[in-house]
């Protein structure tokens, strides 16, 4: 039977205690606005010594490049905390969801998406340039890709669009604009995805090219937060590009023809990885929401007894401790592949992401039930997870979606 190891349990415990100090003191302020989620993230960093892994790891990364040991490949490596064991990994995003999945959703966009993507496909120049800042937390990334007109037509729908400048230099100029960003409003990096202008070629088919952007360039606007329904933890916005001028050592790759592929490879290598996440995500929803909702049909009573006495009660507490089970299986799927070093398929990992953001938003949606009218209050908390919860049915792509990719990797084998 697949179980957490014992340094897992270990980290497990000490980060509750963390997020029990730290962060549920916390939550009116984060979900409110008025404190922002950064540096928490960073004293966590601080506090398990996931800064100075992330730069170590990376400092070995990079002299192994230098010596010509090492190219960048296409999946970035190193994790999303600069490599060690998946499952500590998974423990930290699955206890920070129990309370707050917004901090896991702005880390995760810097961590697990911006820097795999300059990892994968950038120079040893540009990931000197960049990657020191990013791993450790001290600079916040931000990868953007969905567009207004486009959403789960990433590619096709894409507008923004960049043309080589007309004076031979070299460099190119980003036009177009950017939505549900997240980590938008205050990146002090992003990688941008955009279409090359190329006359006579069909503009869904247009080449893909990513480029990295600094925070206070010439023509790049960073709006202000989104006020949106759940996740308020994690900052979101638009971003906008009026003739922003890039030289090529902000082309990842410095090269139109990338090794690591075109800037459609690129994506879908970080879909994957993103909607795996999902899982350690879900089951911390779906643990905390269990846990809330044993403990209050204990102790609510009504007619005399505990509602926990009554059989519907029973029932919806039998069938969240199901759905964390399948969740929690999942995950260690997710686990056992990676310390093998087989990748998920985008359909497996479209199979895992559909099924447990479906689950968390049930397992939610029935804790607010059986709380009654304590459960629509906010004090009572699973109100806030029901909200963070149906994120992730739309988060990395709609569910919607990933029905397609898994029913095209069925009919394809």
């Amino acid at each position: 039977m697949l179980d957490w190891s014992d340094v897992d349990i270990a980290v497990r415990d000490a980060v509750r205690e963390f997020v029990d100090k730290e962060i549920r003191p916390h939550l009116d302020e984060l979900e409110s606005g008025d404190m922002e989620p950064y540096p928490i993230v960073r004293k966590l960093f601080a506090t398990f010594g996931i800064d100075a892994m992330a730069k170590e790891a990376l400092d070995k990364r990079l002299a192994r490049m230098r010596e010509g040991g090492e190219k960048p490949s296409k999946s970035g490596g190193g994790g999303m905390f600069g490599g060690g064991s998946a499952g500590m990994g998974f423990v930290l995003i699955s206890e920070l969801c129990r309370v707050s999945m917004g901090l896991v959703t702005g880390m995760g966009v810097s961590l697990g998406l911006t820097v795999p993507t300059i990892q994968g496909r950038g120079t040893l120049a540009q990931q000197e340039r960049w990657l020191p800042g990013l791993v450790t937390y001290e600079k916040i990334g931000a990868w953007a890709i969905t567009e207004p007109d486009s959403g789960s037509d990433a590619f096709g729908g894409m507008k923004s669009w960049v043309a080589r400048a007309a004076d031979g230099s070299g460099d190119y100029i980003l036009n177009g604009q950017k939505t549900f960003i997240t980590n938008g409003p205050d990146a002090d990096v992003v990688v941008v995805y955009a279409k090359l202008d190329e006359p006579g070629v069909d503009k869904r088919d247009r080449k893909v090219l990513t480029f990295v952007l600094d925070k206070g360039m010439e023509g790049f606007v960073q709006s202000k937060p989104f006020r949106k329904m759940g996740i308020h933890s994690s900052r979101t916005g638009e971003l906008f590009f009026n003739n922003v001028r890039l030289g090529r050592d902000r082309l990842l790759g410095e090269t139109e023809n990338n090794e690591a592929g075109d800037g459609r490879d690129s994506a879908r290598s970080s879909f994957s990885a993103e909607r795996v996440g999902v899982a350690a995500m879900a089951l911390g929803v779906i643990e905390e929401c269990l846990r809330l909702s044993v403990d209050y049909a204990k102790t609510r009573k009504l007619w005399g007894q505990e509602i926990g006495q009554f059989q519907l009660i029973q029932l919806k507490l039998a069938t969240m401790e199901v759905a964390r089970m399948n969740v929690r299986n999942m995950l260690f799927r997710v686990i056992e592949s990676s310390q093998s070093g087989a990748p998920i398929s985008l359909a497996e990992a479209s199979a895992i992401k559909w099924y447990c953001s479906q689950a968390a938003t049930d397992v939610a949606m029935d804790a607010i039930q059986l709380f009654g009218g304590n459960g629509y209050m906010t004090e009572y908390r699973v109100e806030q997870l029901a909200r963070d919860a149906k994120s992730l049915m739309i988060y990395a792509g709609s569910n919607e979606v990933q029905i397609t990719h898994v029913a095209r990797g069925l009919l394809s084998s």
